[in-house]
């Protein structure tokens, strides 16, 4: 089924690969099937995976008139190449009424991306909507976030109970709510947003080489009036961290702190990422205070708050990290 086949409102599925070719061939093809009897079409755009990703990508795919394959030139990370689907648009260059953003190892049910649409175009005020995330073992993934503040980085890094329910209302993750509504923004797992939206404020901030760019994105369209909301009826499966290696980090990258500083220092300025560096360290020595008691409580990543000091410190005199992946 081809875009002018159908009718109604387009949505352009954008689909970043990075060295991720089976998995991506499967998100692509559970993507197709979401897609049906919805007009536009799918991007995949491989990152400079430099592994054959693209060829092994394009070769699969050929065959499918509502996919295209494209090679981004560069691993800018992902804002950057997420960007360059949403810049590709639709077959032609034509302009879709709604991008959704799908990663490589998320996979869509059959009706997901539909209730994400049909969501959007009952509530035109709100500017992004996304799915209901669950892992392969079917339990839920919290995805659902308030945005950073000072005070969440003191409760996050303290991890201590009564300055968490003291703080409950800072804390950055907020589970699973029990219905569809508002909240501050939402993993890019699985997002769709307005073209209006894109219009108004931009695509991502390519700065962030990887994480607090969808952050910032739903944090600039709050700012300019447009709402994220949560829509429990689309459901997607996801993997989580293929791509980034998260779960196997033996230590935090630098380009994790790069896009923390910059996330708050766009949004408050230098004073204001020197007081969430400072808060998190004070909750992060609460913490190592509490493990001379109860030595099984986690610390966190290897030298995380030796490797936070010393980001902060070459960030004030003008330096940034140059890690990547």
């Amino acid at each position: 089924m081809t875009m002018d086949q159908v009718s109604g409102p387009t949505v352009l599925t954008v689909l970043l690969n990075w060295r991720t070719a089976d998995m991506t061939l499967r998100a692509a093809e559970s993507a197709e099937i979401a897609m049906q009897g919805i007009a536009g079409g799918i991007v995949v755009v491989d990152n400079d995976s430099g592994d054959g990703s693209f060829e092994k990508i394009s070769a699969a795919l050929q065959d499918r008139p509502r996919i295209r394959v494209v090679q981004s030139g560069r691993n800018g990370g992902f804002g950057a190449g997420n960007n360059v689907g949403i810049r590709l648009g639709l077959p032609g260059g034509v302009r879709p009424d709604y991008v959704y953003i799908l990663n490589s190892d998320a996979f869509p049910a059959p009706d997901a991306i539909r209730q994400l649409l049909d969501y959007l175009e009952s509530h035109p005020k709100v500017g992004f909507a996304g799915s209901y995330i669950y892992g392969s073992d079917g339990e839920p993934h919290v995805t659902c976030f308030r945005f950073p503040s000072v005070a969440s980085e003191f409760e996050g890094a303290a991890r201590t109970g009564p300055i968490s329910r003291l703080l409950r209302h800072k804390a950055v993750a907020i589970g699973v709510p029990d219905a569809t509504g508002p909240v501050d923004w939402l993993a890019g797992a699985s997002i769709m947003m307005r073209e209006e939206v894109v219009r108004t404020v931009g695509i991502f901030d390519e700065t962030f080489f990887l994480y607090f760019e969808e952050t910032d994105l739903c944090r600039r369209a709050a700012e300019a009036g447009w709402p994220t909301h949560f829509v429990k009826e689309s459901r997607v499966e996801h993997i989580g961290s293929v791509s980034t290696g998260m779960k196997t980090w033996k230590r935090t990258p630098g380009y994790w702190f790069d896009s923390r500083w910059h996330y708050f220092r766009k949004s408050g300025g230098t004073k204001r990422a020197v007081a969430a560096t400072l808060a998190h360290l004070a909750g992060g020595l609460i913490l190592r205070a509490r493990r001379l008691v109860q030595p099984k409580i986690s610390s966190g990543p290897p030298y995380f708050l030796r490797d936070l000091t010393g980001h902060a410190l070459l960030s004030l005199a003008g330096k940034r990290s140059v890690s990547r992946r």
